[in-house]
C-alpha cells in the first residue's frame, strides 16, 4: 500500500502548515518565553540586591543574582546571542554579581 503526499512546493505556496512548521513555531515561542521569564528573573534577583541597604544576608542576594544572570546568559548563548557586554549594560548589573560568575 502506498500513499500519497502533495509536493512541498504546493504546500509553501497554498499556505499550508505543516506539522514540522508547527513545531518550529511552538520551539521558537518557547525559547522566547524561557528567555523572557529567566530576563524577568534577573531584573528581580538585582532589584532585591539594589534595596538591601548592606550588611547580613548581602551575600546571599549577590549569590542569588548572580545564578539568575548566569541561567540568562546562557540560554541567551544556546540562542546564538552572545554579546554579555549589551546585557550588563542594559540590566546594569554590578561588577561584583559579574565576578561571581566568573566574567570579566
Amino acid at each position: 500500500m502506498s500513499s500519497l503526499r502533495m509536493p512541498q512546493t504546493f504546500l509553501k505556496r497554498l499556505g499550508v502548515e505543516t506539522g514540522d512548521a508547527v513545531f518550529r513555531h511552538e520551539l521558537l515561542e518557547e525559547q522566547a518565553q524561557s528567555l523572557g521569564r529567566a530576563g524577568r528573573k534577573v531584573e528581580a534577583s538585582l532589584a532585591a540586591l539594589a534595596a538591601h541597604e548592606g550588611g547580613e544576608g548581602r551575600a546571599a542576594l549577590v549569590k542569588a543574582a548572580a545564578d539568575a544572570v548566569w541561567g540568562f546568559l546562557v540560554q541567551r548563548e544556546v540562542l546564538g546571542l552572545r554579546d554579555r557586554n549589551t546585557v550588563v549594560a542594559q540590566f546594569g548589573i554590578p561588577r561584583e554579581v559579574m565576578a561571581r560568575i566568573g566574567a570579566r
